[in-house]
């Protein structure tokens, strides 16, 4: 390619080493991607999470009524470290404060089945 076949070139001279935006620049649009990834991801985690309490504690509740019908309340906990692994718990409630395991409810909780 030659200066003769594009004449638009001919007085082109390149800006060096120097790049085209500044480090401001660059830095604001690095906190404005990150800002905007979090407004997008942050609704639909807190949705999720919340939706799964409910479903958590609607199911303890049925298991606990279910079997161990002398409780008189119900609490669903998320454990890492839980009975059969890690995921969502379910533990009945007596008179004294006392909690007994009733079921695993697994890492996403779903609708009460027969457990046994």
């Amino acid at each position: 390619m030659t200066f003769e076949e594009h004449p638009e070139l001919a007085e082109y001279e390149p800006l060096g080493e120097r790049p085209l935006r500044g480090r401001t620049h660059t830095v604001a649009a690095r906190v404005f991607v990150i800002v905007a990834l979090g407004a997008l991801l942050l609704p639909g985690i807190l949705l999720t999470v919340s939706i799964q309490t409910q479903t958590a504690s609607y199911t303890c509740d049925v298991y606990a009524r279910r079997y161990e019908p002398d409780s008189v309340g119900s609490s669903a906990r998320f454990a890492v470290t839980g009975p059969l692994g890690p995921g969502w718990q379910c533990y009945a409630l007596n008179t004294e404060g006392d909690s007994t395991w009733v079921a695993p409810l697994g890492l996403i909780p779903s609708t009460p089945h027969a457990l046994r």
